[in-house]
C-alpha cells in the first residue's frame, strides 16, 4: 500500500526530466522539418468529410427481369435444342457425287495435219443450265418416278421427327420443298464443277438417289447436245431446201419456154440461121454471075437464060424470108417476136445459173454443217461417282447446337440493349 505513492511519485518526476529534453531536441531541429512534420496534422485539420453519394447495390425488379430473360431466351432455346437433337433427330446419310460438263471438239484431218486441235474443255453455258435444272420441279418429278422420293424421305415419321422427315401426303410442292432441305447443290462457277449432297435415312437409299439424279443429268445434256445438233443442221436444211426449190423452178420455166417456142438453144439456131443466110447470099452471088455469064454468051431466047434468072429469084426470095425469121428483114412483128424469145430465153438462163449458184452453195453449207455436227459432242462427265455411306454425320448436332447458342446469346444482348436504353430514355 505504500509502494503506490512511491512510484506514482517518480514516474512524474521522469515525467518532468523529459520534457525539457524534447523541448531542447525540439530547438535544435531545422524549421523545414518541423513545418514538414505538422503539415499531416494540419490537412486533417482542413480537409472536410465525403459522404458517399451513391447507395450500396441491391436486387431490383429489373435485375430479376434480365436473368430470367436471360433464362427464357438464351438458356432455354439451347436445353431444347440440344434435347431435340439427342432425342428425337434421325441420323441420316450423306451421298456426293460431283461431275461437270464436257464439250469436245473432235478436229479434222486437214487441220490435225496443219497441227490446228481442239481440246476438250468445259461449258459454262451449258453447266448453268444444268445448274438451274438440279433445283427444278421437273427433275424432282423425275427422280421421284424412278426411286420413290416420298416413301424414302417418310421412312421415319413425321411424329418421330418432325423437323427432317417428310409428310407423305403432300404436294409436288412440298416435295420440291423438302428436296431443296435434301439436296445441296454447290456450283463453281469458276470451274464450271459442281458437286451433290444428298441426304436419306439409309445410306443404300442417298446412293440410289444420287444415282438417278446423275442419270437425269446426263439424259438432259445429251438432249442439249441432239437439240443443238438438230438447229446447225435445220438452218442449212432449210437454205438448202430453198435453193433447191428455186433451182426446180428456174428448170421448169426453161423447159416451158423450150416446149412452146420449139428452140432448145436460140443462140444456136441464130447462128444456124446466120449460117444458111451467108449460104444463100454466096448461092444468089454465083447464080448471078452465072446469068450475066449466059447473057453476055448467049442471045435473049436462050432458055438457060430464063432458068438462071428464075434461080436468082428464088434465092432472093428465100433468103427474105430467112431474114425475116431472123428478124433483120422489114416485118417488124418478126423482129419483135424473136427478140422477145431472145431476151425471155437470155432471162430464164440467168435465173437458172444463179439458182445453180445458191444450190451449189446452200449444198457446201449443209455438208459443212453436217460434219461440224458429227465432230462436236457434248457429255457428262463424272470425276466422283455416288458415295455409299458408312456412318451417320448428319444432322451435324454439335455444330446445330452452337449455332443455336450463339444465336440466342446475341439476341438476348440486342433485347437487353434495347431495353435499358429505352429505360434511360423515359
Amino acid at each position: 500500500m505504500n509502494d503506490t505513492p512511491d512510484r506514482a511519485g517518480e514516474q512524474d518526476a521522469k515525467k518532468r526530466d523529459a520534457t525539457p529534453n524534447k523541448q531542447v531536441e525540439r530547438q535544435h531541429k531545422p524549421r523545414e522539418a518541423r513545418v514538414a512534420a505538422d503539415a499531416p496534422k494540419q490537412d486533417a485539420q482542413v480537409r472536410p468529410v465525403v459522404r458517399p453519394t451513391v447507395q450500396p447495390a441491391r436486387r431490383r425488379k429489373r435485375h430479376v427481369f434480365l436473368f430470367l430473360s436471360w433464362i427464357l431466351i438464351c438458356v432455354a432455346p439451347i436445353v431444347a435444342a440440344a434435347f431435340y437433337m439427342n432425342t428425337y433427330a434421325a441420323d441420316q446419310y450423306a451421298s456426293k457425287l460431283a461431275f461437270s460438263v464436257r464439250s469436245e471438239e473432235q478436229s479434222s484431218a486437214i487441220e490435225l495435219l496443219g497441227g490446228i486441235t481442239e481440246l476438250s474443255g468445259s461449258s459454262s453455258t451449258d453447266t448453268d443450265v444444268l445448274y438451274a435444272f438440279l433445283n427444278s420441279q421437273e427433275l424432282v418429278s423425275r427422280v421421284n418416278e424412278r426411286v420413290d422420293l416420298e416413301s424414302i424421305w417418310s421412312r421415319v415419321s413425321i411424329e418421330q421427327d418432325p423437323l427432317y422427315a417428310y409428310d407423305p401426303g403432300g404436294t409436288i410442292e412440298d416435295l420440291v420443298n423438302h428436296w431443296s432441305r435434301k439436296v445441296s447443290v454447290i456450283y463453281d462457277s469458276g470451274t464450271s464443277l459442281i458437286e451433290i449432297r444428298v441426304l436419306a435415312f439409309d445410306p443404300h437409299e442417298a446412293q440410289r438417289i444420287a444415282n438417278a439424279v446423275l442419270a437425269e443429268c446426263t439424259v438432259m445434256i445429251n438432249n442439249l447436245s441432239t437439240i443443238a445438233r438438230e438447229d446447225a443442221i435445220r438452218y442449212s436444211r432449210d437454205d438448202l431446201e430453198i435453193a433447191s426449190a428455186r433451182l426446180r423452178e428456174a428448170r421448169q420455166s426453161l423447159t416451158l419456154f423450150r416446149n412452146r417456142t420449139q428452140i432448145v438453144d436460140p443462140s444456136i439456131d441464130t447462128q444456124n440461121q446466120m449460117g444458111l443466110l451467108v449460104t444463100l447470099q454466096q448461092q444468089l452471088a454465083d447464080a448471078m454471075i452465072e446469068g450475066d455469064l449466059l447473057r453476055d454468051t448467049t442471045s435473049t431466047s436462050d432458055p438457060r437464060l430464063e432458068q438462071a434468072d428464075r434461080r436468082v429469084e428464088v434465092i432472093n426470095q428465100r433468103i427474105e424470108e430467112e431474114r425475116q425469121k431472123l428478124g433483120l428483114g422489114g416485118g417488124a412483128e418478126g423482129a419483135v417476136v424473136f427478140a422477145d424469145l431472145v431476151g425471155e430465153y437470155e432471162g430464164l438462163i440467168v435465173d437458172r445459173e444463179f439458182a445453180e449458184v445458191a444450190y451449189t452453195t446452200a449444198l457446201a453449207g449443209f455438208n459443212g454443217a453436217q460434219a461440224e455436227a458429227r465432230r462436236q459432242s457434248r457429255y457428262l462427265a463424272a470425276h466422283i461417282q455416288p458415295s455409299l455411306a458408312q456412318k451417320a454425320e448428319h444432322p451435324e448436332r454439335i455444330k446445330l447446337i452452337l449455332f443455336v447458342a450463339l444465336f440466342s446469346f446475341l439476341s438476348w444482348c440486342v433485347l437487353a440493349l434495347v431495353y435499358y436504353s429505352l429505360r434511360d430514355r423515359s
